[in-house]
């Protein structure tokens, strides 16, 4: 299971402990299962298995290629209601008067003895509909070989050390990253705690949740806690608890031995003695300190008197009036300076002021302001700074709408109502930010930079962000080859009867309705749906295909409606993404080495937003990434009900500046003492520092590699 995580998470094969033999037949039979699926053994991966005995490298084959079919989907078997799809897929109007056709007469034209009365019959219940009339067998007997082309997708899979060091350098950097990790990666880093409990640990733990699970982890082997404000105190009860250390959703906390008691108070002592503001962030998550002092029983250990008074000012017993409060009664009483004055004393809140100071202040406020981000910007965190530099961006833009996401990606938009900031003050905060990026970007020898890299968003959080294969953050961009587009959505329900519909809206150059297509809509506008599936005991899947030199629309909006049953955090699986083919590759509906991305869909909405296609103005088509959900309604979510909101949320992101790697790579560029650009066959004569989609095979030993999975850690502490 490790290896399989390994290989997922890192694209590195870890290397093989076994007899030695002459496994080359074996690896080379390999390296042609995995071209089969989109991927291929980098060289020095096939010299290792090369060297080992052939039962060793085929229980590793099984491993490797279970793990990568996986990734992009190919785990199980994706039927579709009409077996010829995308060829003849019948006119919807069509398709429906010869279900009902089939409901009313019999196959040699004589009627039925008791015939369907037609008033008001619903449409979804004709026999025949929504259920496979096929096994996948025979369907895919139907289709011929997907013919290989240039565009096809080949993801290297590069050799890694042991588990045990892959296993280490994986925990490391999830625990050091300098942003929040997402629902599985803090999943992941809990269980490489346990597993590297004893080996090497990072320097820095900057990302509180992190800390909560690496605390747990210490706690159980009686080490000293790793805290400095009381609430990571509450986040490892929260973690001991099996609860959630975000702290978005309430932990039922278990009870607590007397010597994690201890240790626990002892953090708390060791946070508040001689640092009395620390109380400052009880009042906010008064109720949970208090549900924690029942737990830890402080009356009985009077020996942590400031461990003490935390659980005081939860009672109310002692008032602390908090900074925010202080701030709030500065703004209250129009004295912007006073409220700067004491924003200073809290970098990361200042900086997240600045807008609503900006927007207020007089010429002096305004140079008080300035000077105050100037020194708090070399105290605060790189994401911080780089979350102020994007907004700044599109005040400067003069935003007309304003969106919103949650951390797990509902999402919705306002109209921008707020007051201008004066484009002066935007530029020298601008220059200030930039600046101080620029300097904590490290010095670099030979910077490699593979263009496809450039519109990638900066990821300033995992949270959102959906576990998968080629997923890139929210505002992303990447250009979709022309020829056929092909999205797909595949579900398995859990316990009650799931209907999940994959639709496509189409809109003009201003974000109006073209038009759909979608279970209602089977064909149209370029594009064919391959049939609806109304429930999904062993998995279902559909597919929309569209030939993109024929689209009648300047962009496509893929949205994955639940019709009824389960939602998507209640179903067993549930998973989107798409492929792109040339007109004569033909092939079945789905070919794993044609997909270009795919994702778990995960989230509390009943409508999912995935992804949004464009077309520029030169023909050219690029995908942006959006990963939103909306609510939607309890059942019967249709692309016809949300067609406003859909189109809504797709202008804003597709208006929105995102902060994407270039930003972070011209300034890396400014420190390097070389810089080239990446292309294939490139020889590069020493080591480099690598930033790309993907690591490419033959770079020097010893480079620095930053790629999709790690971007993240181009985010300067």
């Amino acid at each position: 299971m490790l290896d399989a995580l390994i290989i997922q998470k890192t694209l590195r094969v870890p290397a093989v402990a076994g007899p030695s033999g002459d496994g080359a037949t074996a690896a080379r039979q390999l390296d042609a299962a995995l071209l089969s699926v989109g991927f291929k053994a980098s060289g020095d991966l096939l010299a290792h298995l090369s060297t080992l005995d052939s039962g060793t490298v085929i229980d590793t084959a099984v491993t490797v290629l279970a793990a990568v079919r996986r990734l992009v989907g190919d785990h199980v078997e994706h039927n579709v209601y009409f077996k010829d799809f995308p060829a003849n897929v019948p006119d919807t109007m069509e398709f429906w008067l010869g279900l009902l056709s089939n409901a009313l007469v019999h196959a040699d034209g004589t009627p039925m003895a008791a015939p369907l009365d037609v008033a008001g019959v619903n449409l979804l219940a004709l026999p025949g509909y929504g259920a496979y009339q096929h096994s996948y067998a025979d369907m895919a007997a139907t289709h011929d070989d997907l013919i290989p082309a240039d565009t096809d997708r080949v993801t290297v899979l590069h050799l890694g050390g042991t588990v045990q060091a892959e296993a280490s350098a994986l925990y490391t950097g999830l625990a050091a990253s300098t942003t929040p990790l997402g629902e599985d990666d803090l999943e992941l880093l809990g269980l490489l705690a346990a597993l590297c409990a004893d080996g090497p640990q990072p320097q820095a733990i900057p990302v509180r949740e992190n800390r909560a699970l690496i605390n747990r982890v210490r706690l159980a082997h009686g080490k000293a806690l790793l805290a400095d404000t009381v609430t990571d105190v509450l986040r490892v009860v929260c973690a001991l608890s099996g609860g959630d250390v975000t702290l978005e959703q309430l932990t039922r906390f278990v009870s607590l031995a007397r010597r994690d008691r201890r240790a626990l108070l002892t953090a708390l002592d060791g946070v508040v003695a001689g640092r009395s503001h620390a109380l400052e962030d009880v009042a906010p998550r008064r109720e949970e300190f208090k549900r924690l002092g029942e737990r830890l029983h402080p009356h009985e250990y009077p020996q942590f008197p400031y461990a003490a008074q935390v659980f005081a000012v939860a009672r109310g017993e002692q008032i602390v009036r908090s900074l925010a409060g202080r701030v709030e009664s500065a703004f209250d009483a129009g004295d912007t300076a006073g409220a700067v004055k004491l924003l200073a004393n809290a970098p990361g809140m200042l900086l997240r002021s600045v807008d609503r100071i900006a927007r207020v202040a007089n010429s002096d406020d305004a140079a008080a302001l300035a000077d105050a981000v100037r020194a708090a910007s070399g105290r605060a965190s790189g994401r911080v700074l780089l979350s102020l530099r994007e907004h700044l961006d599109n005040r400067a833009a003069l935003e007309q709408a304003r969106i919103f996401v949650g951390r797990s990606g509902r999402a919705w938009v306002e109209p921008d109502h707020r007051p201008t900031i004066d484009a002066d003050t935007v530029a020298k905060l601008q220059a200030t930010l930039d600046g101080e990026l620029a300097d904590r970007m490290p010095a670099v020898g030979h910077l490699v930079v593979d263009p496809g890299v450039h519109d990638v968003a900066i990821p300033l959080s995992g949270k959102g962000i959906a576990p998968g294969f080629r997923v890139m953050p929210r505002g992303s961009r990447s250009p979709i080859p022309a020829g056929h587009l092909r999205f797909f959505v595949y579900w398995k329900q859990q316990q009650h009867r799931t209907d999940f519909d994959l639709s496509a809206l189409l809109l003009d150059e201003n974000f109006a309705s073209v038009g759909q297509l979608s279970y209602t809509s089977l064909s149209g506008y370029g594009g064919v749906h391959s049939g609806d599936i109304t429930s999904a005991p062993n998995g279902a899947s559909e597919f929309i295909d569209l030939d993109l030199s024929r689209v009648q629309a300047a962009y496509i909006v893929p949205q994955v409606n639940v019709y009824d049953g389960e939602g998507f955090d209640e179903v067993q699986e549930s998973f989107f993404g798409f492929m792109t083919r040339t007109a004569e590759q033909v092939g079945k509906p789905f070919e794993a080495r044609t997909v270009r991305m795919r994702s778990d869909l995960r989230g509390t909405g009943r409508v999912a937003l995935p992804l949004l296609f464009g077309r520029g103005k030169d023909g050219s088509w690029s995908a942006t990434w959006m990963q939103l959900f909306l609510r939607g309604m309890s059942w019967r979510n249709q692309v016809e009900a949300n067609r406003m909101s859909s189109a809504l949320l797709a202008s804003t992101i597709a208006r929105r500046r995102y902060l994407s790697v270039r930003y972070l790579t011209e300034l890396m560029a400014g420190k390097a003492a070389r810089v080239t650009p990446w292309r294939d066959g490139l020889e590069l004569d020493g080591p480099v520092t690598f930033v790309g989609l993907e690591r490419p095979d033959g770079l020097p030993e010893s480079s620095g590699v930053f790629t999709l999975e790690r971007l993240n850690a181009l985010v300067p502490a």
